[in-house]
């Protein structure tokens, strides 16, 4: 495997825009903890390696216990998970394997329960940009593995 271009050098226009939607999200009205797991099972769903071990990482360095992470990939089964970040999970799952199923009415009032109208709004482009860049990772065969989570030194 490696690296095929360095999007964000080659087009640091483009690089920029998908950066301040992600920091956009990063500031809503979502808890930190939800945004991890919402990034990390669709980073799982769509194969990224170079955006798991950067999920992973932060979400770690924020406080997810490793176990949880583990159990990610079978959250319906696992009683770890509260029903918000089940809901949250859920409407991940749909979203970014829309092209499968589509979003039926009943799973969206029944994540309607859960969040508000801003919440699923911001939690739908949660979505939409952790897909963005499981894509644009993926495609240029950006390699994993040296990502340092910056959240420890933001804390201190």
């Amino acid at each position: 495997m490696f690296k095929r271009t360095n999007y964000k050098t080659v087009s640091p226009g483009l690089y920029s825009a998908m950066l301040g939607f992600s920091r956009y999200l990063a500031n809503s009205n979502l808890e930190r903890g939800l945004l991890d797991l919402v990034e990390i099972r669709a980073s799982q769903i769509n194969g990224c390696a170079w955006c798991l071990d950067m999920h992973t990482k932060d979400a770690m360095e924020s406080g997810e216990s490793p176990q949880r992470i583990f159990l990610l990939n079978a959250w319906q089964e696992s009683p770890q998970f509260t029903n918000r970040e089940k809901m949250a999970l859920k409407w991940t799952e749909a979203v970014t394997l829309i092209s499968e199923n589509h979003i039926t009415n009943e799973l969206f009032e029944e994540v309607s329960k859960e969040f508000n109208e801003v919440e699923l709004v911001e939690l739908t482009g949660a979505v939409i940009s952790i897909n963005s860049w499981n894509r644009a990772n993926i495609a240029f065969q950006m390699i994993p593995g040296d990502y340092v989570s910056k959240r420890k030194k933001e804390a201190q």
